[in-house]
């Protein structure tokens, strides 16, 4: 009885220690957060020394139930070139935390995108690359044509496929996103 005993102990003890022991000597993969981004701010400055006009989304709850708020401070100028850059930022850290500087060291990895709307009569193109030579999309050039009104949605992608032939064969996951209506007068 006492060697049925301890044959069962010595069993069950090799089965438990042969259970947890790991087949995988492989180093886990970090885990990379995703960026938290509350803020939006693209500057448009406009090639005759005008005034920039500036459009911005601010959604300082995130996911919560308040709307974001956009604001656009002014109308662009029809036969103007504009530079564009965007600047990203998570507000929910004390002081901000600027985004845009990761977005440049992961340039790789993301893609910004922009969608003119019909009606609007404008162009944009991209003004930096990242190090395969594939477009980032922080600084760019916008060109506004003539007299008109429509959209300009700004749509960040993270791990979209590059190089591409627009939003719709990039892939990816959108970082943020925001459409604002805007005129040229």
């Amino acid at each position: 009885m006492k060697t049925m005993k301890f044959l069962s102990t010595a069993i069950f003890a090799s089965a438990l220690i042969f259970s947890c022991s790991s087949d995988d000597d492989s180093t886990p993969e970090p885990v990379l957060e995703e960026e938290v981004i509350t803020t939006m701010t693209i500057t448009l400055q406009p090639s005759d020394g005008g005034a920039d006009v500036v459009l911005q989304t601010q959604d300082l709850d995130g996911d919560g139930p308040l709307e974001p708020v956009v604001t656009i401070s002014g109308d662009l100028s029809e036969n103007t070139m504009y530079s564009g850059s965007i600047v990203l930022l998570n507000e929910t850290e004390d002081p901000a935390e600027n985004i845009t500087e990761e977005i440049e060291e992961e340039a790789l990895e993301h893609q910004f995108f922009y969608t003119i709307g019909n009606g609007l009569d404008a162009e944009a193109d991209y003004n930096d690359a990242d190090s395969d030579g594939n477009p980032i999309g922080l600084d760019f050039v916008l060109s506004a044509n003539s007299v008109s009104s429509g959209s300009i949605t700004f749509t960040l992608r993270h791990e979209p496929t590059k190089p591409n032939m627009g939003i719709e064969d990039a892939g990816g996951e959108t970082d943020i996103e925001a459409t604002f209506d805007i005129a040229i007068q």
